[in-house]
């Protein structure tokens, strides 16, 4: 029952991808039928398969002594604020965002020593030979499972002037078809489950990859013959320390703006909310925000794979993932997702692990646009088509993974 709904979320998933695109004729099954076959071997060995589950607990495992070193400085900065003893076993920002400081500088200095460009380097080059996309978009696409949306495309900046509109196409949905690592971090602090979260991240590769070349189908090639070699750059930095230090720096107005943000947002929804109940008591029912996302997505929901009993709460999260952002969406989703089934956890966590939402146009826009200011009103008009990429992206990774569970 699992796979044959999975099929048909996966159908519907591509029938909008297919409806949606610049030009139908063009689009190449190659890459959409290996890069499907990627993901749902992917997704089999992270979830199903016994070894693949024991890889993925491993470096999950990996993952969490990080988060176990980061709770040491967490320690010497807020001392026991907020262990169980204060009386406040967690706040957000206590020990969430501290986490994406930390992971912010440690990816810093994986970049300066050389080590982040092998993995990129290695992984996009696979992808590109499988998929026979091209290596800049490619290696954007690699680049993305540990960098920001702003950040992955300095892996092909030398070529962004150049590159085919589909390329270009690709490096935007890729951004948003996934998060950073320190992102990653932040949610995982929230108590999603991480082996999920990373599976997500690595997934988001091929299908990110996927939807754009459905959205948007390669018809110029005049520009792919040209290679690249990611080598070893060690940026604007002079050594180790200014790296760490410029990336934990960095890591802070993340940290800062993600704090910001949820404080606007939550309060504003809080809001409406109250407008919403004030309305909704002079005809005698109560409603608010979160139902009528739920009501709104609960279909979409339910396509990729979602129980029908569950379908309008898990609606809500989606709903708030691509009106709002993927932080608000989480923080309402981790306090419940122990009421939900095994199922509708794992394809919620999955179809959260994405930038795809309306403010992140605004990003790629002033992000990507600004290493090639000359085709900053050409990243602007396919932004919003990318997000809608960038959403059935992480929407397609769910609903395989909902598959094996």
């Amino acid at each position: 029952m699992n796979v044959l709904s999975g099929l048909i979320g996966i159908a519907v998933i591509f029938g909008i991808g297919f409806l949606m695109s610049s030009n139908r004729k063009a689009i190449k099954p190659r890459t959409i039928l290996i890069g499907l076959l990627l993901q749902i071997t992917f997704a089999y060995l992270a979830i199903k398969n016994e070894y693949g589950v024991k890889v993925m607990g491993t470096l999950s495992n990996f993952v969490n002594g990080l988060i176990g070193y980061a709770n040491d400085g967490i320690m010497f900065l807020f001392g026991g604020l907020y262990t169980e003893q204060s009386g406040i076993a967690f706040v957000f920002a206590f020990q969430v965002l501290p986490l994406v400081i930390f992971f912010g500088a440690l990816i810093a200095a994986l970049y300066h020593l050389g080590i982040m460009q092998i993995i990129i380097r290695v992984l996009g080059g696979g992808i590109s030979k499988l998929l026979g996309t091209s290596k800049p978009e490619s290696l954007s696409a690699a680049a993305n499972i540990f960098v920001g949306q702003s950040e992955a495309p300095l892996v092909v900046k030398p070529f962004l002037p150049k590159m085919t509109k589909s390329e270009l196409f690709a490096v935007v949905t890729g951004g948003l078809a996934s998060v950073s690592g320190s992102v990653l971090a932040g949610i995982a602090g929230m108590g999603v489950d991480l082996k999920f979260l990373l599976a997500a991240c690595f997934m988001s590769m091929p299908s990110g990859l996927i939807m754009a070349k459905l959205f948007m189908p390669e018809t110029d090639n005049s520009e792919r013959t040209f290679t690249i070699d990611v080598k070893k750059n060690q940026g604007e930095s002079v050594n180790l320390i200014e790296a760490i230090s410029v990336g934990a720096i960095d890591g802070m107005k993340l940290a800062a703006t993600i704090g910001a943000m949820l404080l606007a947002m939550t309060s504003l929804i809080a809001m409406l909310n109250g407008g919403l109940g004030a309305v909704g008591g002079w005809f005698g029912f109560s409603i608010t925000l979160e139902q009528i996302f739920g009501y709104i997505f609960a279909p979409l929901a339910l396509a990729i794979g979602v129980p029908w009993s569950e379908a309008v709460q898990a609606g809500t999260f989606i709903g708030q993932k691509i009106v709002l952002n993927e932080f608000v969406a989480y923080s309402n989703f981790a306090p419940v997702m122990g009421t939900l089934s095994e199922k509708t956890q794992v394809i919620i966590t999955f179809a959260l692990c994405g930038f795809a939402n309306f403010s992140s146009i605004a990003i790629c826009v002033g992000g990507i646009g600004s290493l090639v200011p000359e085709r900053r009103a050409e990243i602007a008009s396919i932004g919003l088509r990318a997000m809608f990429a960038g959403v059935l992206a992480s929407l397609l990774s769910a609903t395989i993974a909902g598959m094996f569970v």
